[in-house]
C-alpha cells in the first residue's frame, strides 16, 4: 500500500516571523521598494503560511504584522472571509461603499422632471 502522507505542519515561525518583518519594513519603507523585492518577500511568505500550524503562535504573530495579517487572510478568503479583520473597519468600509454606489447612481440617472435626459 503507497498512501502518500503530507508533511505535518510547521510548529517553528523564525522564518514566517523574520518574512512577516520584513513584509512590515517594506510597507512602511520611506524609500521605494522595488516591485520584484517587494513580491519576492509576499511570495516567501505564502509558501510559509502555506506549511505553518495554524494556533496561538501563529494568531500573535498575525497580530504584530498587519501586512502579513492581510497576506494570511486572502490565502484563506475562501474558507472564512475576512476573518481577521476588524468587524467595525468591514462595516464602516461596506456602508462607505454602499453610499458612493448610490451617489454614482444619482449622478448616471438622467434628470426627467427637467426635460432632461
Amino acid at each position: 500500500m503507497n498512501a502518500t502522507q503530507s508533511p505535518a505542519p510547521k510548529t517553528d515561525l523564525a522564518v514566517t516571523h523574520v518574512l512577516a518583518q520584513l513584509l512590515e519594513r517594506l510597507e512602511h519603507s520611506a524609500v521605494p521598494v522595488g516591485a520584484e523585492q517587494y513580491r519576492s518577500v509576499v511570495m516567501h511568505l505564502v509558501d510559509e503560511f502555506r506549511d505553518v500550524a495554524p494556533g496561538d503562535g501563529l494568531g500573535k504573530l498575525l497580530d504584530a504584522y498587519p501586512a502579513a495579517a492581510e497576506v494570511y487572510e486572502n490565502l484563506n478568503y475562501q474558507h472564512a472571509g475576512l476573518c481577521r479583520s476588524g468587524l467595525d473597519a468591514s462595516l464602516a468600509a461596506e456602508l462607505a461603499a454602499k453610499s458612493a454606489i448610490e451617489r454614482a447612481k444619482r449622478h448616471a440617472e438622467p434628470d426627467t422632471a427637467h426635460g432632461q435626459g
